[in-house]
């Protein structure tokens, strides 16, 4: 099933990076939410910052939101 959002963010990889993609086109893997920023930036939306990224109603978050990066649980910091 296609996603209805134009922003999919999959769930981290064992290293914690996370596929990122804009409709039909995979953008990068990115380690932090300063990275799917910058891919937002180079797709078109140029004030993405860590602020957009985590309020966006564009982005789907699969595998967690956007406190999940690696093997840390959702919004947990050690």
């Amino acid at each position: 099933m296609a996603s209805v959002k134009p922003v999919v963010v999959y769930p981290p990889a064992a290293d914690g990076g996370r596929r990122v993609r804009v409709d039909d086109r995979f953008l990068g893997i990115a380690y932090g939410l300063l990275d799917v920023a910058e891919f937002l930036r180079r797709a078109g939306i140029e004030d993405a910052d860590e602020a957009y990224v985590v309020a966006s109603g564009l982005i789907e978050w699969r595998g967690g939101g956007p406190g999940a990066w690696g093997t840390e649980p959702d919004g947990d910091s050690a």
